[in-house]
C-alpha cells in the first residue's frame, strides 16, 4: 500500500517520470510542468515564456480543462491499481468534470494526487451510463490496451510517444482510468505553421507510435489532429480509447479524412495499416494546411514533392493491404526502428509451449500403441464391417460400458437386403409421430439401457408429481408429437431404496445422446459457467457455427432459464449447488446441424463436494461422454496480484491441484494406452482476474471466431497450457495429461467479482462457448470439424 504521506513518490505508482531526464526533448526540471495548471495561483506557473524546452505558454487551454473555481479546500482519498496491479492509495483533489469528445457516457477531470500535487487526468464511466454494457466494455478494452503498452514500453524512452497510464479501477462504483496529463498542443493548432524538419519528425514519430502499437497487436483508430500533440520536439498520441486488436472485425468509427474508408464503414478486419492511413492524412494536412476528402490519394498530392516517397510507397492507398507495414515505413522515412535492435526479453512461456508439443506427441504415441476400441476390461471391440461407408465415431456411451451391440444393431438396420448401406435420410419433424426406433439408450443416471415403452410415459405437474400419460387413444399427429415433446419416460431400473428418475422422451427418440459433466471443487464457478454458456446458446451463439438448438424438455428448460440464466444476466450471484443423493442433469438441449437428426445434449453440474468424494452419487461419471474441467485461478496461479482477492474470499493456493479433478479422473475408465477416451476441455474460469497478463489478454479480449478454426483452437490451448505450466503446479494440468483429447481455454463466466450477492456492473461472460464448441467438434457434432483425434493425432 502506498504511503499517503508520500504521494509524490512516482515510483510507488510504478510510473516512471521522464520529466527530469536530460535525454528527453521535453525535459522539465520543474516538477509541476506548465501544461498542468492544477493550482492557477502557483507563482511557478506565472509568466513562464515559451522556449525550445517549453514551447507552450502557460495560458494555452488543453482538451480537458475549462474555466473552473478553485478546488475544494479538503482532500478526498482515491484507491486504484497501478499497471502492475499493485494497490495504491492517495489523497486527491479533483477539478470540475468535462465531457470528453468521442467518449459518450464518460466524464473527464483533472486531479492532483497528494500534497506533492502529482497531476493526473481521470476518465470515468458516469453513473448515468452504468446500464450501457458497451460503454463499460470500451473502458475495459482501453485499460487493457493502456496496461499492455505500459508494461511493454513503460521503461523505454521511446515509449514517451504514447500517453502513459497511471492506474485504474474497474470495480469502483464509477469505474475509471488515470493518465499522465497531455503535453504540447494539438496538431490542429500547428497546421501550416511548421517547418519541413518538424513535419518530417512528426510523421516519423507517428509511424514509430503505430509500430509500437502494432507489435502488441493493437490498432489505435483515433489518430486525428485533435488527438495528437506536439511540444516542438516530440509527439504524444492520445489514450487508446478506441483501440481494437488486429484481426478483429472492424467497427465503424471515425470521420473522414482521418479514418480510412474501411474503418469508417466497418468493413473487414482491423489492421495496423489502418493507423498508417491516418498518418498519411496528417502528413498531407500539416504540409498543405487543409484536410483532404479522405477517399484516396489527394488530388494535388503530386504538387507536394516532400510527400512523393510516401505516395510511391502506397501510404495513401484506400486499401490497407497496399500500404506498407509500419516497420517498412520507418525504413522509408530513415527512422530507427526501436524494436529492430533485438528480440528483447525471452518469452517465459516458450518452454511451456514446447512442453505442450511434447505432451501432444506423447499422447499420440500412447494412442497408437493402445488397442483402438478396447473396452474398459481390455477386451477388443468388434471390428466395423469393411462395407460400412460411415466414418468410425468411436464407442458410444452405451458401447463403452456394455460393448457395441447397439451400434451393430443400428448398422444392420441401416443395410438394404443386398448388404449395401441404405441412403442416409434427414430427420423430419413428422418423425416424432412415428413409433420410436427400437434401440437402447443409456440412462445417464444409472448407466443401464432403456428401451422406449409407451406404458412408462408420464407428465410432471408443478408440484413434481409423476402423472401417467396415456397416448394410445390420441390419433392427431400434431397433438401426439407435442405431447411426446413435453413427456417423460420412467427409467425401469429403479429398485427399492433408490430414487426414482425419468428421462425426457426426446432423449430416447432422437440421435446419439451426448452427456457433458462440469468438474471442479466448490466455488470454482461451475454453476455460473454453465448458466453463462446456456445463456449464450439461448441468444443464438451457436447459430454461426451451423447449429440449431431446441430444449430437451421445454418446461425444465424454462425453469433453468428463469432460475439460473436470467438471474445471472440480471447481475445476481447464483447460489452454490447443493449436494445430491442422486445425480440429475441440470438442463438439456436438442442440437442439430444441417438438417441432420438432432442429438440430445445433457449437462451435469454437481456440487464440488460430491465430485471430490468417491460416493455413489458420482457413479454416473463412468458413462459421461465429455468433460469440462473448471479451473479457479485463485487456487491455482502463483500471482501476487491475486493475493488481495484470495484474502477477501478466504481461498488459498493449492499446489496439489483440484481434488475433484483427481477423483473424477481416477474414476473414469481408461482406454487407448492408459488415457481417458472421453473428450475434455480445461476451462480457466475467472480469467478476468488475470486479464492483464499478456497471454490472457490475447485471448480473453477477443470475440470467438465466427467459424471453427482448428489453428486458433490449438494456439489457445498451447498458450493456456504454457501459462498454467509457468504460473501453477503441474497437478493443475492433470486433465490435459490424462485425457487423450483435451483443449484449454481462457473463459470468464461473470467478468467480475461479486459484491454481496450482486455483480456491481452486471455479468459479462467472455468466451464461455469456447469449451462447448471444442467438445462438439471432438464429438462429431460441429459441422466442418474433424471428430476427436485426427486434429491432435489421436485415433479413436
Amino acid at each position: 500500500m502506498t504511503d499517503p504521506n508520500h504521494p509524490d513518490d512516482w515510483s510507488d505508482l510504478n510510473h516512471p517520470d521522464d520529466r527530469t531526464d536530460a535525454n528527453h526533448p521535453d525535459d522539465r526540471t520543474d516538477p509541476n510542468p506548465a501544461d498542468d495548471r492544477s493550482d492557477p495561483n502557483d507563482r511557478n506557473h506565472q509568466g513562464r515564456p515559451a522556449g525550445p524546452n517549453h514551447p507552450i505558454g502557460p495560458d494555452h487551454p488543453d482538451h480537458l480543462r475549462e474555466p473552473s473555481p478553485p478546488p475544494h479546500p479538503y482532500y478526498q482519498e482515491l484507491e486504484f491499481l497501478t499497471p502492475k496491479e499493485a494497490q495504491s492509495r492517495f489523497v486527491v483533489r479533483y477539478r470540475e468534470d468535462h465531457r470528453p469528445p468521442g467518449r459518450p457516457g464518460f466524464l473527464a477531470r483533472r486531479a492532483v494526487l497528494g500534497a506533492g500535487s502529482a497531476p493526473v487526468v481521470q476518465y470515468r464511466l458516469a453513473s448515468s451510463a452504468q446500464g450501457d454494457r458497451q460503454a463499460y466494455a470500451l473502458l475495459e478494452r482501453e485499460v487493457a490496451a493502456s496496461v499492455a503498452l505500459e508494461r511493454r514500453y513503460g521503461s523505454e524512452k521511446f515509449g514517451a510517444v504514447l500517453t502513459r497510464i497511471v492506474g485504474f479501477d474497474l470495480t469502483a462504483a464509477e469505474p475509471f482510468v488515470l493518465y499522465r496529463p497531455p503535453i504540447g498542443r494539438p496538431l490542429a493548432d500547428w497546421a501550416g505553421r511548421l517547418g519541413a524538419e518538424d513535419q518530417e519528425r512528426i510523421t516519423g514519430q507517428l509511424a514509430m507510435a503505430v509500430r509500437l502499437l502494432g507489435d502488441l497487436g493493437l490498432v489505435h483508430r483515433a489518430i486525428t489532429p485533435e488527438n495528437v500533440r506536439w511540444d516542438g520536439a516530440r509527439v504524444r498520441l492520445c489514450e487508446p480509447y478506441a483501440a481494437l486488436r488486429a484481426g478483429e472485425a472492424r467497427e465503424a468509427f471515425g470521420t473522414a479524412p482521418w479514418a480510412s474508408p474501411d474503418q469508417r464503414a466497418g468493413r473487414g478486419a482491423a489492421d495496423p495499416r489502418d493507423d498508417l492511413w491516418s498518418v498519411a492524412q496528417l502528413a498531407y494536412y500539416l504540409l498543405s494546411g487543409r484536410p483532404d476528402r479522405g477517399e484516396g490519394p489527394p488530388a494535388d498530392l503530386a504538387d507536394y514533392r516532400r510527400l512523393a516517397a510516401l505516395q510511391h510507397s502506397g501510404l495513401f492507398s484506400p486499401n490497407a493491404a497496399e500500404r506498407p507495414h509500419p516497420a517498412e515505413l520507418l525504413r522509408l522515412l530513415h527512422v530507427t526502428d526501436p524494436l529492430a535492435a533485438g528480440a528483447g526479453a525471452a518469452d517465459p512461456l516458450e518452454p511451456g509451449r514446447a512442453k505442450y508439443d511434447r505432451q501432444i506427441a506423447r499422447k499420440a504415441a500412447l494412442s497408437r500403441g493402445g488397442r483402438s476400441g478396447a473396452g474398459p476390461a481390455g477386451e477388443e471391440a468388434p471390428e466395423a464391417s469393411i462395407h460400412d461407408p460411415r466414418p468410425s465415431r468411436g464407442p458410444t456411451l452405451f458401447g463403452r460400458i456394455f460393448g457395441d451391440r447397439d451400434r451393430d444393431r443400428d448398422r444392420d438396420r441401416d443395410r438394404a437386403p443386398d448388404g449395401t448401406a441404405r441412403p442416409a435420410t434427414s430427420a423430419q419433424p413428422s418423425e416424432l409421430v412415428q413409433a420410436p426406433p427400437s434401440r437402447s439408450r443409456m440412462c445417464p443416471h444409472c448407466l443401464l439401457p432403456v428401451e422406449f415403452d409407451e406404458r412408462l410415459l408420464v407428465s410432471i405437474d408443478a408440484k413434481g408429481n409423476r402423472i401417467p400419460l396415456d397416448l394410445s387413444a390420441e390419433r392427431r399427429p400434431g397433438h401426439r408429437a407435442d405431447a411426446l415433446r413435453k413427456a417423460y419416460h420412467l427409467c425401469p431400473h429403479t429398485v427399492d431404496g433408490d430414487e426414482g428418475h425419468e428421462l425426457p422422451v426426446p432423449y430416447l427418440i432422437n440421435g446419439e445422446p451426448l452427456s457433458i459433466a462440469l468438474v471442479g471443487s466448490s466455488s470454482v464457478g461451475k454453476t455460473h459457467l454453465l448458466a453463462a454458456m446456456l445463456g449464450e446458446v439461448e441468444l443464438g451463439g451457436l447459430e454461426p457455427y451451423g447449429l440449431k438448438c431446441l430444449p430437451l424438455n421445454p418446461e425444465a428448460h424454462r425453469t433453468y432459464l428463469r432460475e439460473r440464466v436470467q438471474s445471472l444476466q440480471q447481475g445476481r450471484q447464483l447460489g452454490r449447488t447443493g449436494q445430491q443423493t442422486f445425480a440429475r442433469f441440470a438442463d438439456g438441449l436438442l442440437v442439430s446441424a444441417g438438417g441432420a437428426t438432432p442429438r440430445p445434449v445433457v449437462f451435469f453440474d454437481l456440487a464440488g463436494e460430491d465430485l471430490a468424494q468417491d460416493s455413489e452419487v458420482g457413479r454416473f461419471l463412468m458413462g459421461v461422454d465429455a468433460f469440462i474441467f473448471v479451473l479457479d485461478p485463485l487456487r491455482a496461479l502463483r500471482l501476487p496480484s491475486l493475493d488481495p482477492v484470495r484474502e477477501q474470499s478466504g481461498l488459498r493456493l493449492r499446489d496439489l491441484g483440484d481434488e475433484a479433478f483427481a477423483t473424477v479422473l481416477n474414476r473414469i475408465p481408461r482406454q487407448r494406452g492408459g488415457l481417458v477416451a472421453a473428450p475434455a476441455a480445461l476451462a480457466v474460469n475467472k480469467s478476468d482476474l488475470v486479464r492483464f497478463e499478456p497471454v490472457v489478454d490475447r485471448w480473453l479480449g477477443r470475440a470467438l471466431p465466427g467459424r471453427h478454426d482448428p489453428a486458433a483452437l490449438r494456439a489457445e490451448s498451447r498458450d493456456a497450457y504454457a501459462f498454467l505450466d509457468h504460473r501453477a503446479s503441474t497437478a493443475w494440468l492433470k486433465p490435459f495429461d490424462d485425457c487423450a483429447d483435451c483443449t484449454l481455454h481462457f473463459v470468464a463466466a461473470t467478468g467480475g467479482q461479486a459484491r454481496g450477492d450482486r455483480f456491481p456492473h452486471g455479468a459479462r461472460p467472455r468466451r464461455v462457448l469456447a469449451p462447448l464448441l471444442s467438445l462438439f467438434a471432438m464429438c462429431g457434432l460441429l459441422p466442418g470439424a474433424e471428430p476427436a483425434g485426427p486434429r491432435e493425432g489421436i485415433v479413436r
